[in-house]
């Protein structure tokens, strides 16, 4: 038992001691380097990235269209800012996804602050119907900020316009 424990002993020592050769465990992988990470700009760690799944669909960009009519618009004081909401006649009963939608990126044009206000039609064309049955409301908040510089707000349809100045 002495002999092969004496020769495991000496074996290991000798290959050891082979510095630079491959017999050298120690050298069978070369040095660590270091080198940089290239980093996105503008990432948040904090903030997870969208992953794709098999339920979640992707967004289809917004197929509204103008409404008939503008028939109502209010613009009430808040804190922190003004709600506008307007009432609007559509050309075909039971439109959906009725929303305002800001021109020149909710940036006031000569103190003016404009917006279209649309809907999504059915894909069939259905009755007419009466006035009330095609009638729709839509709002959206205005900050202080966004309404700086705003002295009037106006708000497009198909046929009409309507705009409600500051006192």
């Amino acid at each position: 038992m002495r002999i092969p424990l004496s020769a495991l002993l000496i074996s290991t020592l000798v290959l050891t001691g082979c510095g630079n050769s491959r017999l050298n465990p120690m050298n069978w992988f070369g040095r660590a380097k270091s080198t940089p990470v290239a980093t996105a700009e503008n990432t948040n760690p904090l903030i997870p990235q969208r992953r794709g799944s098999i339920l979640r669909r992707e967004q289809l960009p917004y197929a509204g269209q103008l409404m008939s009519q503008v028939k109502t618009l209010h613009i009430e004081r808040t804190p922190g800012g003004a709600l506008v909401r307007v009432s609007g006649i559509a050309q075909f009963q039971r439109p959906y996804e009725v929303r305002l939608i800001p021109t020149n990126n909710k940036q006031p044009v000569n103190g003016v602050l404009t917006f279209d206000l649309k809907a999504v039609q059915p894909g069939k064309k259905l009755a007419q119907g009466s006035e009330w049955t095609r009638t729709v409301t839509a709002a959206t908040f205005l900050t202080d900020n966004e309404l700086d510089g705003v002295r009037t707000i106006q708000v497009q349809a198909a046929q009409n316009t309507m705009s409600s100045r500051r006192r």
